[in-house]
């Protein structure tokens, strides 16, 4: 199937979009199925937009201020969500990556500071709401760029968090 075929604006959640989630710098096919975008859409409703609200909510706010009219909120920056075996192979993932099947994404990060705030928040979230994940590792390239991957599947999570330095 051809990637240009499918609505990129699809809504995934009220803050994200299909294309955020499927965008890919690989010249390949990167055409999800419809069971992956209900993985990506769960990812979204689940953890994504609670991540957002958090964070707004404890570091970019005002006391007071109305977190749907506040000019503060800031975004949450997908560098990677769902991965074809082809971008998968053309990015240097791993074989089974939680990537393949929408069950993970890759979180830009200014800095180590936000992606602990990020990883913190997600920690909240899954103890709060009592929801299981997979994988939340802070990640740090040769380069010092800071991103958060984080991933939840249905079933068989392992709860694993880590820091890595690629």
């Amino acid at each position: 199937m051809d990637n240009s075929l499918i609505n990129k604006e699809a809504k995934l959640s009220e803050h994200f979009n299909l294309g955020e989630l499927i965008k890919t710098s690989a010249k390949v096919d990167n055409t999800p199925s419809h069971g992956i975008v209900i993985n990506l859409k769960n990812l979204c409703e689940n953890w994504l937009e609670d991540l957002r609200y958090s964070y707004n909510l404890l570091y970019c706010l005002k006391p007071g201020e109305d977190y749907e009219k506040s000019k503060n909120v800031e975004p949450i920056i997908i560098n990677s969500g769902f991965r074809s075996e082809a971008v998968n192979k053309a990015v240097g993932g791993v074989a089974g990556s939680n990537h393949l099947y929408g069950y993970a994404v890759d979180i830009r990060c200014l800095g180590i500071e936000q992606a602990i705030r990020y990883a913190s928040i997600l920690l909240d979230i899954a103890d709060g709401k009592k929801q299981e994940f997979d994988e939340l590792l802070i990640e740090r390239s040769p380069k010092g760029t800071y991103w958060i991957h984080f991933a939840s599947r249905p079933t068989n999570n392992r709860r694993k968090v880590k820091f890595i330095q690629t």
